[in-house]
């Protein structure tokens, strides 16, 4: 545990989505640390066998509380809000409309703030963003990347309803910052991946038309093992001094798009085909006119802002995570894609 924490180890904390990919590794960093009191939010539907297993694994997991329920539903959130110190928010919609989008992740999270401050004793409500929320349409190619660069202004030209959730769920957050003192953190996680996320990020390629199409060449990949991606959340959930900093999320060593994907492909080959970036971006370009001269009939999937955030390339620095919050990687690269490849195999 923190020698300076904002909560005791008895202090109550939630965390949405504990049940996923990233929130089952918060789980446990929280246990290691000792924390005794941990009410874990997941849907109806969940399978819960992984989460029990880390609760299993420690003393304090006894205590934890699972609670079942929608988040959508302002009743579901008073009932996870209800005397907790912080909130470490993981849920996310991964729907494919904006307006499922914009419900799963902007009024989902309204609702359990209104709840938190309403019921709860409201010490850091912790906001897990995506580097979705970042435009560098205007940025030149391989420019760095941090956390004072510009947001999406306009997620519905890139055809991107995931990010503009997050890009809405963030200004919720800063408007209750403002208006009731809503003590918050946002981080940024760039590509998490470890064992349990078997899919390549799409800033490696895209795969669709019955093979992967390779479209990050040697651009560095803003990589962050879940392990260490855990411990960031975790640092910002309880360090004092942290409200209202936002943090963007990557490891120290990180890896070119080809080299993660030939390393992918060592451990289980398939094919794929390389398009250059300068060819990428043409395509984008007569995909969005057509559709536009179409009146829409071919959604612009690919289109010059999606092409550009996601394959036109930055440098990236976690600077910020290292001074303000004490953060080190945990996970050295090299063990972290070995755990990551063994699920292949």
């Amino acid at each position: 545990m923190l020698m300076d924490s904002i909560v005791s180890p008895t202090d109550r904390i939630l965390v949405t989505g504990s049940n996923g990919f990233i929130g089952t590794r918060v789980v446990e960093n929280l246990l290691a640390r000792g924390f005794l009191n941990l009410r874990l939010f997941v849907r109806p539907s969940s399978k819960l066998d992984k989460l029990k297993q880390i609760l299993g694994r420690y003393s304090a997991g006894k205590n934890a509380q699972i609670v079942a329920g929608d988040l959508l539903s302002r009743e579901d959130c008073q009932a996870a809000a209800r005397d907790v110190s912080v909130v470490i928010h993981l849920a996310a919609g991964f729907e494919k409309s904006f307006a499922g989008a914009f419900m799963n992740s902007a009024l989902a999270t309204r609702n359990l703030i209104e709840a938190f401050l309403e019921l709860g004793q409201p010490k850091r409500f912790v906001n897990v963003s995506s580097f979705a929320v970042y435009s560098n349409l205007k940025m030149e190619r391989h420019a760095l990347l941090d956390e004072t660069c510009p947001l999406e202004d306009a997620p519905q030209e890139r055809h991107d309803a995931y990010g503009f959730g997050k890009v809405q769920q963030e200004k919720i957050v800063r408007d209750y910052a403002q208006k009731r003192n809503l003590p918050f953190v946002i981080l940024r996680p760039g590509a998490v991946y470890g064992p349990g996320k078997p899919d390549l990020s799409g800033r490696v390629g895209i795969n669709t038309f019955g093979f992967f199409i390779h479209l990050g060449g040697g651009n560095e990949l803003p990589l962050t093992f879940v392990d260490n991606c855990a411990e960031a959340i975790a640092l910002a959930a309880l360090k004092p001094g942290m409200d209202g900093e936002i943090f963007n999320v990557v490891d120290d060593e990180t890896m070119t798009s080809r080299e993660f994907l030939t390393a992918r492909k060592a451990a289980k080959p398939f094919f794929s085909i390389w398009i250059p970036y300068p060819l990428a971006k043409l395509g984008s370009v007569l995909w969005e006119n057509y559709s536009k001269k179409s009146g829409g009939q071919l959604p612009p999937v690919f289109n010059r802002r999606r092409c550009a955030a996601e394959w036109q390339g930055n440098r990236y620095s976690n600077q910020k995570l290292h001074d303000r919050l004490g953060w080190k990687q945990k996970v050295p690269l090299a063990d972290a894609m070995k755990l990551f490849l063994a699920q292949y195999q």
